[in-house]
């Protein structure tokens, strides 16, 4: 594969959102679901687009215990932007940087396909910069600066590394779903406790739930991209509220 991405998106349980598919009133090149929260319709935490034969990948996180300014634009156009236009993964992170005060706290992966060739970055602006990273490794990145991972990433880079490297083609997507419903807590965590001292131990887990506060890992995604460009998304997201109800479940294969 070219790229094996796993996502959980933490969030909470009652904001509105659409199912992964392609934005076909919009921008049909386009693959991901989108944020239908009143005034922030339309933004994504993770999308994918493909033309002209460039594949763009974005994932979008919020820096948790960061102050935040309620006056802020909304961050879930950050990665719409990003995988629906023409600038390259440097080009738009180095936009994004001249405008990072208008925005709280992210950290926003931007990846890069074209031909053999991949380009993956890191911007945030807790603290204001970019990182770029090599190709054919595993990388993880949370809620916290890349330069002090929660213990979560740290363990579950581990275990998604173990995940690639020991599961067959045909178990790898269940494998992967599994591993984003890991529930064990790697705990204690002094960053998440200092970044978060009253939920830090129910956050320690990859997979989060939190039915009293309403808030968890609400929508899970693996993204497969075979070297001959063959994509392969797949999303199991909440029906409603309750974690333990309905998780309706999408596939999206398209040759890019």
């Amino acid at each position: 594969y070219k790229l094996i991405l796993a996502s959980n998106r933490d969030e909470f349980y009652g904001r509105p959102a659409s199912q992964a598919s392609a934005w076909n009133d919009s921008y049909p090149h386009v693959f991901g679901g989108r944020d239908m929260e009143p005034g922030r319709e339309g933004g994504t935490w993770l999308a994918l687009g493909s033309k002209n034969g460039v594949t763009k990948i974005g994932a979008l996180l919020n820096i948790t215990g960061e102050k935040r300014n309620p006056n802020a634009l909304g961050r879930g156009p950050i990665v719409t932007n990003y995988v629906s236009g023409d600038l390259t993964n440097r080009q738009y992170a180095e936009e994004l940087l001249e405008n990072h005060l208008t925005y709280n706290s992210f950290n926003m992966v931007s990846i890069e396909l074209e031909n053999s060739r991949a380009s993956i970055l890191h911007t945030s602006n807790a603290p204001p910069g970019t990182m770029e990273f090599p190709e054919k490794e595993v990388h993880g990145f949370g809620n916290s600066p890349y330069t002090i991972p929660l213990q979560k990433v740290v363990k579950g880079k581990e275990k998604f590394r173990n995940i690639v490297k020991m599961s067959g083609s045909g178990n790898l997507v269940h494998d992967l779903m599994e591993f984003l419903k890991d529930d064990e807590k790697h705990w204690p965590d002094d960053e998440l406790s200092r970044r978060a001292p009253k939920w830090a131990e129910k956050l320690s887990s990859v997979y989060v739930k939190m039915p009293i506060e309403g808030y968890g890992s609400r929508t899970r995604t693996v993204i497969l991209i075979d070297s001959n460009d063959r994509m392969d998304f797949f999303e199991e997201t909440m029906a409603g509220t309750d974690p333990d109800g309905e998780w309706k479940k999408a596939h999206i294969h398209k040759q890019l």
